[in-house]
Parts: C-alpha cells; sequence; structure tokens
C-alpha cells in the first residue's frame, strides 16, 4: 500500500454530506492540505501553523453540504430571512478553519436570552454576508476566505429546496424535522423543487476529483439529499474517481433502524439511480458495552457489516477500526481519513 508520507502525487479530493459526519471527517483531511498563506484569526496560544507530521497530499479539498435543514436556528433564519440553512455550512467551516478552538468557541456559540435566543453566531455571521453579498454561496466563500478555512465549501444547490418523504405506510411528511421525528420508516425521499440545480463549481469540482466521500451521516437527511440535485449523481457516476461511501458506525432513528451496511448502499443506489462508489469504509472494531447501552435506549445499534453482500453490489468494502469513543460516538478522523486517502493513491499508482 501506498504511504501518504511518501508520495508526491497530490490529489483533488471532494467530500460530500451533512450534519456533523461531514465535518469530523474533514478534520481528518485538512491536515493533508497545504496551509493558508496568511490567517485572519489567530491566537498566540493556538498558533496557526500547519502540521510538519503531515504532507501536502491534497492540492483542492471541496465539501459540498446539505442546505435542506429547517430546524432550530437554521430554520429561523431560513423562514424569516428567505435564506438558505447555514448550520451544517457553519459546521464545515469550523472544521476546515485553521485556529478551530477559537472558532468553535466563536461560531458555535449559542445566545441564550433576547430576540437572538437560540442562535449561533456563526449562522448570523453567514446571514450577514448572505444580505451584503445577495448571494448565499458568495457569502459561504467570503466567510471560508476571512477564516483562512483549508478548503472550499459549496452548498449542494442554492435552491430554497425542502423534503418530502414517502413513509412505509403511504403518507407523505413534508420537511427534515418533521421526517426526522416521524416514527415510521422512510421509503423513497424527494426534494421539492425537483430541478434544483447544483453550483457549476460543484460539478466541475467532481469532474476533476481524484478522490470522491459520502458520509458519514444520517442515511437520508444529510447524504440521499445530496443526491436528489439534478445532476450530481450522473457526475458521481461518470467519474473516474476513487469513490468511497463512508458508513455510519450505528443506525439512526427515524432514518436507518434495522439496516446493515449493504443495505445502506442499496438504498443510496436507489435514490441515485447509479452505482456511485467503488469502495465502502465499513467498521468492523467492537464498541464499548456501556456506549453500546447508551444508544440502545433509543433502539440503535451497530450497522451490521455484511461484506459479501456489500461486495455482491460492486462495492468493495475496507474493514478496520474507525470508532472514536468519546460523550458521543464518533468515526476517528485521522484513521477515516487516511484510509480513504490510501485508497485515491493505490488507485493511481495502478
Amino acid at each position: 500500500m501506498s504511504s501518504p508520507s511518501t508520495t508526491s502525487r497530490q490529489l483533488s479530493v471532494v467530500a460530500m454530506g451533512g450534519g456533523t459526519g461531514l465535518s469530523t471527517l474533514l478534520r481528518g483531511l485538512k491536515h493533508y492540505v497545504p496551509a493558508p498563506r496568511t490567517s485572519h484569526v489567530q491566537t498566540d496560544a493556538q498558533p496557526s501553523v500547519a502540521k510538519p507530521e503531515f504532507p501536502c497530499l491534497v492540492r483542492r479539498l471541496s465539501a459540498i453540504v446539505t442546505v435542506t435543514d429547517d430546524g432550530g436556528s437554521s430554520g429561523r433564519l431560513r423562514e424569516e430571512l428567505n435564506m438558505l440553512p447555514p448550520g451544517d455550512v457553519r459546521n464545515c467551516m469550523v472544521a476546515l478553519s485553521e485556529d478551530e478552538h477559537l472558532l468553535s468557541q466563536l461560531f458555535q456559540y449559542r445566545f441564550s436570552q433576547g430576540d437572538l435566543q437560540g442562535h449561533n453566531f456563526g449562522n448570523l455571521f453567514v446571514a450577514a454576508l448572505s444580505g451584503i453579498t445577495g448571494d448565499f454561496a458568495q457569502a459561504v466563500q467570503l466567510s471560508s476566505q476571512i477564516l483562512a478555512i483549508r478548503g472550499r465549501i459549496y452548498p449542494s444547490t442554492t435552491a430554497n429546496a425542502t423534503l418530502t418523504a414517502r413513509m412505509d405506510d403511504g403518507s407523505l411528511v413534508e420537511g427534515e424535522t418533521s421526517i426526522t421525528a416521524s416514527r415510521k420508516t422512510i421509503v423513497e425521499l424527494m426534494l421539492s423543487p425537483a430541478d434544483a440545480a447544483p453550483l457549476p463549481e460543484t460539478l466541475d469540482a467532481i469532474a476533476a476529483a481524484d478522490l470522491i466521500t459520502l458520509g458519514p451521516g444520517s442515511l437520508y437527511t444529510s447524504l440521499i439529499t445530496n443526491l436528489l440535485v439534478r445532476g450530481i449523481p450522473e457526475a458521481l457516476a461518470a467519474s473516474s474517481a476513487t469513490r468511497v461511501y463512508i458508513c455510519n458506525l450505528m443506525t439512526q432513528a427515524n432514518e436507518s433502524l434495522g439496516l446493515s451496511a449493504s443495505q445502506h448502499i442499496e438504498k443510496i443506489f436507489d435514490h441515485a439511480g447509479h452505482k456511485i462508489f467503488d469502495y465502502a469504509l465499513v467498521n468492523t472494531a467492537p464498541i464499548l458495552p456501556a456506549t453500546l447501552a447508551q444508544y440502545a435506549r433509543e433502539g440503535q445499534m451497530p450497522i451490521e457489516p455484511d461484506l459479501d453482500r456489500i461486495r455482491a453490489l460492486g462495492v468493495e468494502p475496507i474493514t478496520g477500526n474507525f470508532v472514536h469513543e468519546g460523550d458521543v460516538l464518533r468515526h476517528d478522523y485521522d484513521h477515516a481519513a487516511q484510509a480513504v486517502l490510501h485508497l485515491a493513491l493505490d488507485h493511481t499508482h495502478n
């Protein structure tokens, strides 16, 4: 296997998703991106320097982020200002920023009283720039420049799109918040307007990519929602990049209870209408009993790594220990980033 520390090959990487899953992966990938020449946000305690132990392996890192959230601070700004929800974009900015410790405190700061109660500062920051520029995508890029992030962030669409889910009883549930709160099983996810288009830069990034990742994240409301945007599934299917699905660690209430790893992939392929990745990163390491008990209260359990069924779908599983156990269960972003980069390097060398 090729080593990221010894290769002279530089990769163009596209990471797709939403929620906390995408921002977790970006924390691992950003260490392989050259540091910005200048940093606008810096503290004496947290100097903005590149980590010397990581090579400049990634020449371009692009995050494609879902923008269908209609709850919380994002939902309020979306309704009151007629703008796209900034929450998932904000999380990605923090993850890719040079001084993440300071920015995570500032951008995740939630006002606790007054008219701003419940709002995150980062959401208001993006909202203000959206008002100044009149363009959400431009506001995201300006925010990224101000924060000197290591990468580019693109909303999956600039259309004011909403989600509708057809449930197992035939009923329709509208809006991401209502969908995730429903106790019914999602059969099909739809986007309105159905012809919501991506930014041209998004399709360009996919076309130029050496590595494309999808996940981790909520199966329907973080991952599949990106694949409902016109042109994105076709671009992924046509790509010659190394395409990797990063499977979640646990099933998720109201999204994927009872689904194995291969069934996650089947749902994604069904909605995309194409086979859109070649590999699946699947955790096979044990999880602490206390953590399992915590998640079992919500009916959640580790996703079954049914490797033979994954291979039957034409996808090669990549197994290993990708778990980080803290207050909540997350992927170990260093291990996940190294694994997907190794795959891309091996693919380009073969």
